[in-house]
C-alpha cells in the first residue's frame, strides 16, 4: 500500500487551547494556514480512499488505550542543517505519546518516516522555523519567559488529509476515540 504527504494520523489539541499557539505561529510558522496545531504521530501516511480499509484496525489499537493528559510546557528546537531550525513545544509526558506511535506503526510499518530522525520519534508540536541559532536562542528564551503552561487530554486520534495543491489546507477525515 502506498503512502502520501496529503495525509496524516495527529494528535490536535482541543481548540479552546489554540489562542496562544496561534499567537507564536503567527510570527514563526510559514505553515500556519496550511496545518492546525497537532503532534504528528505517522506522516505521510496511507491516502483518504484508503481510510475506511484501515479505519477499524486503528480503532481496535486505540481501544486499548485510555485517556491520558499532558501539559505543553517546555520550548526546545531542532537543527536541519545551513543554519535551519524549528522551534517547538515539548508534551510531557512523552512516553505515552510514543507507546501510542509505535502500537499504530505496526499497522502501518511503512509510515515511519517520522522514526528516521536521529534519536527516533520525538513527539513535538511544531510552532516555527527559525534561521541562525544565535535568533533562535533568543526567541525561545523570550517566549518560555512569557508562556503559561498549558494542559489538555488525549483521548482520541485524528487522520487528517488536504488536497493535492501544496498550498491546500490539512483537515479533519476521521477521529478515532481511545
Amino acid at each position: 500500500m502506498s503512502k502520501v504527504y496529503t495525509s496524516a494520523v495527529v494528535i490536535i489539541p482541543p481548540e479552546e487551547i489554540w489562542a496562544p499557539i496561534q499567537e507564536i505561529r503567527k510570527t514563526y510558522d510559514r505553515n500556519i494556514d496550511r496545518w492546525m496545531p497537532h503532534i504528528t504521530l505517522l506522516y505521510p501516511f496511507r491516502p483518504v480512499t484508503k481510510y475506511s480499509e484501515i479505519e477499524k484496525t486503528f480503532a481496535l489499537e486505540c481501544s486499548k488505550f485510555k485517556s491520558f493528559s499532558i501539559s505543553l510546557k517546555l520550548f526546545n528546537y531542532f537543527h536541519h542543517g545551513n543554519q535551519n531550525y524549528t522551534i517547538w513545544i515539548d508534551p510531557k509526558p512523552n512516553d505515552p505519546i510514543i507507546n501510542l506511535q509505535a502500537n499504530l506503526l505496526q499497522i502501518v510499518s511503512d509510515c515511519d518516516d517520522v522514526n528516521r530522525f536521529k534519536g527516533g520519534y520525538k513527539p513535538h508540536l511544531s510552532l516555527g522555523q527559525i534561521k541562525r541559532k544565535s535568533k533562535v536562542v533568543d526567541i525561545l528564551k523570550e517566549l518560555q519567559e512569557n508562556w503559561k503552561e498549558l494542559k489538555f487530554l488525549i483521548k482520541s486520534i485524528f487522520f487528517i488529509s488536504r488536497g493535492e495543491s501544496k498550498s491546500s489546507k490539512f483537515e479533519i477525515s476521521k477521529e478515532i476515540e481511545f
